[in-house]
């Protein structure tokens, strides 16, 4: 009798759900849904400032031809997110992210910093990257990623260590662990 009643207990429990159930909304999970135009999910108000781009821009024309103009500039940013979704070692960072998103807001701080003539709309390194857990071992390899897709899109060496050495100092702003 004990084997049946515990038999039947089982059962019991693993019946399925009723039909129709919306878990998302009997466990309060909210869905977010991406703006139609941008096809970006929507993020906490913040201000929109050049600064948050984390450092001043160059004023060089040259530098820019360097990075290939403005749509090479964009090709670095796109190429830099793809490989670090990609990469092993980061990937996991990447996959709760807002990917339309990222490869706007880097290619625009990316385009600001280099001088192309972009304003910066995302948020402050800091708070773009809060929670993260990102360590010094994780930015690296982000660095190294840029550093493939630079020499991907022939940026010549020096001009490459120009927009290194505007996103270095960052790290400090980045770096959680």
């Amino acid at each position: 009798m004990l084997m049946t009643a515990t038999a039947t207990l089982f059962i019991l429990l693993q019946q399925a759900p009723a039909e129709g159930t919306d878990w998302d909304a009997e466990f309060g999970v909210e869905e977010k849904v991406r703006d139609p135009v941008t096809g970006e999910l929507p993020v906490d108000p913040y201000t929109q400032s050049d600064t948050n781009a984390g450092a001043k821009p160059y004023d060089s024309a040259r530098l820019v031809a360097d990075f290939g103009g403005r749509e090479g500039i964009r090709r670095i940013a796109i190429r830099t997110v793809e490989m670090s979704e990609s990469d092993p070692r980061i990937s996991d960072i990447f996959a709760a992210q807002d990917m339309v998103r990222l490869k706007r807001t880097l290619d625009e701080q990316f385009c600001y910093l280099l001088g192309a003539g972009c304003d910066y709309t995302g948020r402050d390194m800091r708070t773009a990257h809060a929670g993260m857990g990102v360590t010094r071992t994780d930015l690296n390899a982000l660095v190294e990623n840029l550093q493939a897709a630079m020499r991907e899109a022939g940026v010549p060496f020096a001009a490459q260590n120009r927009l290194l050495a505007k996103l270095a100092p960052m790290s400090k702003d980045i770096v959680e662990r």
